[in-house]
């Protein structure tokens, strides 16, 4: 019997970096596909990434948008057939230790930006992940830091 119990816990132990692998790899698909649909403008596939309560914070310090304000700026661009291209160069994933959550940080590249950071957390919603909240950054290398600081101030309304 105790063999068998030290058998099991062996098991045990080689599961669940398997498991936690699969979630890695599945919420990494939820943020591919995400990106993914942006880059061809598909509405629909673009957001169906999101929990319905989810949140997508913008470069500008104004945009925070919940998901129907998101599509209602999103809507003209895709529209058009104008979505937005980041493509992943790397990117980190945790998972909560009850499995109903994961975050993450990711860097990106961009034509016209440059090198972003994306970063967020995800909802397990009826067994599938589920974006609740994006955030697109634009990193600002430290020996820059002071001067974009003085722009920024210098463009502020107030």
């Amino acid at each position: 019997m105790k063999q068998l119990y030290r058998f099991f816990l062996l098991c045990l132990c080689l599961a669940l970096p398997v498991a936690e692998a699969g979630e890695d790899a599945a919420v990494s698909a939820v943020l591919d596909r995400f990106h993914a649909a942006a880059s061809k403008a598909q509405f629909d596939d673009y957001f169906a990434q999101f929990t319905d309560d989810g949140v997508f914070i913008g470069t500008d310090a104004s945009e925070r948008w919940t998901v129907p304000q998101f599509q209602a700026y999103a809507r003209p661009h895709f529209d058009k057939g104008r979505g937005w291209t980041y493509t992943k160069v790397e990117r980190h994933i945790s998972l909560a230790p009850d499995g109903s959550h994961a975050w993450f940080d990711e860097l990106l590249d961009n034509a016209s930006l440059g090198r972003c950071r994306g970063s967020g957390v995800l909802r397990k919603v009826a067994g599938q992940w589920k974006i609740a909240q994006y955030h697109l950054t634009i990193p600002v290398p430290n020996a820059l830091a002071d001067e974009f600081a003085k722009r920024i101030r210098a463009a502020a309304p107030g």
